[in-house]
């Protein structure tokens, strides 16, 4: 993380899980955090993603040529779910993209910035095509109040997967009432006129939401575990099957056309800590694994929720967590992003 943004946020009272790679834990009152994330609008700073630039005259066919989803109708104002696959279809890296003139953001996870850059890098060859830090700071705004607490302080409120820019900001509305602000890392001052009507909040409430909404994030525990139809990515549109050739793609479109999935996106409840990378096991599945936490939090009605990747035969009689003898689960199906 930048330091300068760093002090900021510890100045604005953030108090930060430095053994996660200096993520925020909350800003003092982790429960009240997650009920205000239930309840009302709340203002988090995005720390565990990173965001890279790609750009030159190639950027758009270079990423097209590697990611699944289709880069050349990303429109000037739009934002797309996308991911990286290796050649055998498994997802290095899941990512929301947008524009900025010319040039390409993309959100990752923030342990995987460095690598997935340095790999982008790799596979640049003779293209004029520049991949960097982008050296910005993402906040999350959600909650019934979020539109109006960005309109009040002077940003746009766009649609649902559309970006709009204002003052070296620009603004990217995921869901309904969920936003990106990306800002320049120098952001103390916006960060203050919005939390001014949004509560601050740690990123277990963030990740609680992505949880509610079924929006998964590939992090380095859960790498090149999953084909991306087994994450719901061809469901909120981070899969184009109309596209050329990119890295995967044929095992991405066999499994698609032969109705090969059989591991599919569940949301998990249990009374015992979930994290990214945990096993899951069943006695349906007797001999091996039957799937894999991709993201937890904290529930704010006590216990903890997360996103897994299960086997479907595995789901109903609930799962183990780490082992066969683990605690116990419960699963129930995510047709969609909420």
């Amino acid at each position: 993380m930048n330091p300068t943004w760093k002090e900021a946020l510890g100045a604005a009272g953030a108090r930060f899980d430095d053994s996660r790679g200096d993520e925020v834990a909350d800003f003092g009152d982790a429960a009240g955090e997650l009920a205000a994330a239930r309840d009302a609008t709340v203002l988090v700073p995005l720390t565990h993603l990173g965001v890279i630039r790609a750009g030159g005259e190639d950027a758009k066919s270079f990423l097209h040529n590697q990611l699944t989803s289709d880069i050349n109708h990303l429109a000037a104002d739009g934002a797309q779910h996308s991911a990286w696959c290796s050649a055998k279809g498994r997802m290095l890296a899941s990512f929301v993209i947008w524009r900025d003139g010319g040039d390409y953001l993309l959100s990752l996870a923030a342990d995987l910035q460095a690598a997935i850059a340095r790999r982008l890098q790799m596979y640049v060859l003779r293209s004029k095509v520049t991949v960097a830090d982008a050296g910005l700071a993402l906040f999350g705004l959600a909650g019934p109040q979020a539109a109006e607490t960005l309109r009040a302080a002077g940003l746009p409120a766009p649609a649902a997967m559309q970006t709009a820019a204002a003052d070296g900001c620009t603004v990217l509305r995921l869901d309904g009432e969920r936003f990106h602000v990306a800002a320049p890392t120098a952001a103390a001052d916006l960060w203050a006129k919005l939390a001014a009507r949004a509560r601050p909040a740690g990123l277990p409430a963030w990740r609680w939401l992505d949880v509610r909404a079924g929006l998964p994030l590939i992090c380095e525990a859960t790498k090149e575990h999953f084909v991306p139809q087994m994450a719901n990515f061809e469901r909120i549109g981070g899969v184009s099957f109309h596209k050329g050739c990119y890295p995967g793609q044929e095992i991405v479109a066999r499994t698609q056309y032969l109705g090969k999935v059989k591991r599919h996106l569940y949301r998990l409840a249990s009374e015992t800590a979930m994290a990214a990378g945990d096993e899951l096991y069943a006695e349906a599945v007797p001999d091996q694994s039957c799937g894999m936490v991709v993201s937890a939090a904290p529930s704010p009605a006590g216990g903890y929720e997360a996103l897994a990747v299960l086997m479907e035969t595995a789901a109903d009689a609930g799962v183990r967590l780490r082992a066969r003898d683990g605690a116990l689960a419960t699963a129930a199906a995510v047709a969609a992003a909420a």
